[in-house]
């Protein structure tokens, strides 16, 4: 298992990046452990041969989002939420939007949808997925997501913005009982993430 570092929210290493090299550098320092999710970087790392702008949700064959497996203190639970468009329990997570440092794009995103204030984002990124998404009124498109550990501080209090139905703290064996089902993608990142934050925190 990797060695997580836990940065402060003023870390310099969380500043905005408007080049896809920063990308690129957390895509190829990722420590991923599933086949699956080094399929998906390799995915992602050719996509940006062709897609220079992956960053813009202007890129309309697909574009990157940065993702928080967000977990509580001691890294016994994962906080999911039930998304409004999507219908589905997901890690919080969101588009670039022009900001290449997907670390920082993945603790901006935590932080907006589940109000914790107080989260730090770890290095390096601990998973990687494409996945198709047919939002409402947009065309489909790929979503390039790169996941990162969140911690929670000791008595987060979580508080859902507009974009989820629930939030909802669980473990790995909590999974099965959410509904509508939780998808293999959120379960791979679900057991590795507390995996990792079992042995660093627990």
């Amino acid at each position: 298992m990797t060695d997580l570092e836990l940065l402060e929210p003023d870390d310099p290493r969380l500043e905005r990046a408007d080049f896809l090299g920063a990308a690129v550098h957390q895509l190829q320092m990722a420590d991923l452990e599933d086949p699956a999710a080094v399929e998906h970087r390799d995915t992602v790392l050719d996509f940006f041969l062709d897609h220079p702008d992956a960053a813009e949700r202007s890129c309309t064959a697909g574009h990157l989002t940065g993702s928080a497996l967000v977990v509580d203190a001691p890294g016994s639970r994962t906080l999911l939420m039930l998304h409004a468009k999507l219908g589905r329990w997901f890690q919080p997570g969101g588009h670039a939007d022009g900001d290449a440092n997907l670390a920082a794009v993945a603790l901006r995103e935590a932080g907006e949808e589940t109000g914790i204030a107080g989260l730090r984002v770890a290095l390096p990124a601990i998973d990687v997925d494409v996945h198709r998404v047919e939002p409402p009124k947009e065309p489909a498109h790929l979503h390039l997501d790169t996941r990162f550990l969140v911690v929670a501080p000791a008595g987060a209090h979580e508080q859902a913005n507009e974009e989820s139905l629930a939030l909802r703290w669980v473990t790995e064996a909590d999974l099965d009982a959410l509904d509508p089902p939780v998808d293999e993608s959120t379960r791979r990142l679900v057991r590795r993430g507390l995996a990792l934050a079992s042995a660093a925190l627990g």
